[in-house]
């Protein structure tokens, strides 16, 4: 179920703000709140695509996001390969033809990397 609101800190994880940016903002008027019943400012969840010129990403639970560039998509039977370049960073991400295609990513596109691992890998 989509939200329709976020706590200040939530709106400014979201926003890639800081919290006391956020107060700011909404002292300077930059930024419309609410507030619930124990006086805590709530940011609309619209307010925050307005800022961010998009709608809000879906929510998953993964600290670890890495924004970068699709250098390369290779579809084959089953499975998608996805290449992006972030930053210092080369990611490869396996995934479901159906999902690429539903993400419709092409070279040269912003893809963000949501890294929620389940092991550990070791390197040397």
């Amino acid at each position: 179920m989509p939200r329709h609101a976020y706590t200040a800190s939530e709106a400014a994880r979201r926003l890639g703000i800081s919290l006391d940016t956020l107060r700011r903002w909404d002292r300077q008027g930059r930024i419309k709140t609410t507030r619930d019943a124990s006086n805590r400012r709530l940011v609309a969840a619209k307010e925050v695509e307005r800022l961010l010129g998009r709608p809000v990403p879906h929510e998953l639970s993964a600290r670890n996001r890495l924004t970068g560039v699709v250098r390369n998509v290779r579809i084959e039977g089953l499975l998608a390969q996805i290449e992006v370049d972030a930053g210092p960073f080369r990611i490869v991400s396996v995934i479901t033809s159906e999902a690429a295609e539903d993400l419709g990513l092409q070279p040269g596109d912003t893809a963000t990397a949501v890294v929620k691992a389940t092991s550990i890998m070791m390197e040397r």
